[in-house]
């Protein structure tokens, strides 16, 4: 009677079926992409374009998922990608699961707040004992930098095989340039790393500049596009004659004034570049504009220009350069300039770049991928931004655990010891949050080709021992085996972030006991609703 006709609710345990099962689904769609032996999906638009990857976070942001439980498990892989940069498969596969234990245990009548509170009391222990087993890792130990790069980037097709250690060793010198250290912690600002991508050449041409890549060409033909020891200056204003703000009419009767106002715009041209010279600087980075006649006295000087460079570009050159931007030409001085060994403009698969290359301490480079087609080259760039992520979530923490599915395991041993302490219901919920632990290994086991239950009962076995902590599956030769020797690392922030949105996500679609869903606006009963309603103002659209 309270809601408009066409409406949708949906009750009590129903709610919470439905919200368990949509979340299952979608957990179950990025399963089988998990570790280095995952299968990739095809993602198709409604434009046609085309998306191959086993990238968690890239496959659910794709799909366009249309339930709101849907949405809330995208978040979880949008929040692990923001966060860490790696470890989003892992993430939804496990608040699938615990969503489907806790499924479970409402069957048997156990109530919802029981399951959230056993729930919240095991992902607090998983951080804690998190912490316990992890181990410690500095900047300067970049063996293990590069096995954390190496196993982040190993789950991706591109970073199959030799190509991984020679993009790992990139990726670790890339992130330690331009960590900064801040009181006892280093932090590291991914921005200042820039990604550049060109189809054609190989995975293995992959290559990182001690400097930055810009995307444009020289502005004239006649310039230099070889400069040794460039001194650069960037601009923020435009070298052109501007316009009034007001309509302006400028009367000329004579062609004498019209060679004169000619001669006057000219002359303004010439001052400005010869501000320019006058600095020293013989490479000009300008963010806007530059006016042909100032290419030209550019040009006379011997000072090559590229003009519409990116804000974000001018930023990195800054950091990279030790060059100040510069706002007013009135303001440049040799000062403000900065160096770089190498400027040079080259032709990569057709299109004109500028290197600014050899940069001395360089707070900014450029990683610049290449492969074969633009769909491996996009799936090489999500494989180095996870390394990219993994490593700077490992400096900046400082510590890393064993992968593998080895302290999923672990943590869920432990877990069945802490649930058997905890009295009441709640340890109920604790032993299923044990028994989600374990999707983990167990998908795994089964993308590698291994019988699931066998590894699963063999790394049980190894774990109540003593010292088989590190246990894990090995993906490569299909068996189970000591991750800490095969150096199987992980940060230990993807595991304690994983954890932590999982459980939050699925305490969250617990809670739920009600779903309503208002036809949409102008939606008439029965016909197409509004706001991503479907016919009939279904579930999935609306206001919630």
């Amino acid at each position: 009677m309270v809601l408009p006709e066409g409406s949708n609710r949906v009750l009590g345990r129903d709610a919470q079926r439905i919200n368990i099962a949509v979340a299952y689904a979608v957990a179950n769609i990025v399963r089988t992409t998990l570790g280095p032996k995952g299968m990739d999906k095809m993602l198709v638009s409604e434009l046609g374009d085309i998306v191959i990857t086993n990238d968690g976070a890239t496959i659910l942001e794709e799909m366009n998922v249309e339930h709101p439980a849907a949405k809330i498990m995208v978040e979880i892989a949008k929040t692990q990608d923001k966060e860490v940069g790696d470890g989003t498969t892992t993430a939804v596969m496990l608040a699938g699961m615990l969503l489907k234990k806790a499924g479970d245990l409402l069957d048997q009548d156990i109530h919802a707040s029981t399951i959230v509170k056993g729930y919240d009391l095991a992902s607090k222990k998983c951080t804690e004992f998190l912490n316990k087993i992890a181990t410690k890792v500095s900047i300067s130990d970049k063996a293990t930098l590069e096995k954390i790069a190496s196993i982040a980037m190993g789950s991706k097709s591109i970073g199959v095989g030799t190509n991984k250690d020679a993009l790992a060793k990139l990726v670790v010198t890339a992130v330690t340039q331009v960590a900064e250290k801040k009181g006892d912690t280093y932090v590291v600002d991914d921005e200042l790393i820039k990604l550049e991508k060109k189809a054609g050449g190989d995975i293995n041409d992959t290559a990182l500049i001690q400097g930055v890549l810009v995307d444009k060409e020289i502005v004239h033909p006649g310039m230099p596009k070889n400069i040794k020891n460039a001194k650069i200056a960037l601009l923020d204003c435009a070298l052109e004659i501007e316009k009034t703000e007001v309509d302006a009419k400028i009367e000329i009767t004579s062609p004498d004034q019209m060679q004169a106002f000619l001669a006057q715009e000219e002359k303004m041209l010439k001052d400005m570049v010869e501000k320019i010279s006058a600095t020293g600087a013989n490479v000009v980075f300008c963010q806007k504009g530059i006016d042909d006649v100032a290419q030209h006295f550019l040009n006379k000087k011997g000072i090559s220009a590229v003009r519409r460079v990116k804000k974000s570009d001018m930023e990195k050159l800054g950091r990279a350069t030790g060059a100040k931007i510069a706002t007013t030409l009135d303001d440049l001085t040799a000062k403000d300039l900065g160096a770089a060994g190498d400027v040079n403009e080259k032709s990569i698969a057709g299109e004109k770049m500028v290197f600014v290359e050899n940069c001395k301490d360089a707070k900014s480079v450029t990683i610049f991928v290449r492969a074969s087609t633009d769909h491996v080259v996009s799936e090489g760039e999500r494989a180095i931004v996870d390394a990219i992520g993994a490593v700077s979530s490992a400096i900046e923490e400082g510590h890393y655990v064993t992968g593998g599915g080895s302290t999923e395991l672990e943590l869920a041993v432990q877990l069945g010891k802490y649930a058997t302490e905890i009295g009441g219901r709640e340890q109920l919920a604790i032993q299923a949050f044990a028994e989600s632990l374990e999707i983990v290994p167990r998908t795994l086991a089964e993308n590698t080709g291994m019988d699931a239950i066998d590894a699963l009962v063999g790394l049980r076995a190894k774990h109540k021992k003593e010292g088989g902590e590190h246990f894990g599956v090995d993906v490569y030769a299909s068996a189970i085996s000591d991750m800490k020797a095969l150096g199987v690392f992980e940060p230990l922030k993807v595991k304690t972030q994983a954890i932590a949105s999982a459980s939050e996500a699925a305490k969250m679609l617990l809670r739920i006991d009600d779903m309503i869903a208002s036809k949409g606006r102008g939606g008439a009963p029965g016909g197409p609703g509004g706001e991503g309603m479907p016919p009939g103002g279904g579930m999935g659209g609306g206001d919630y």
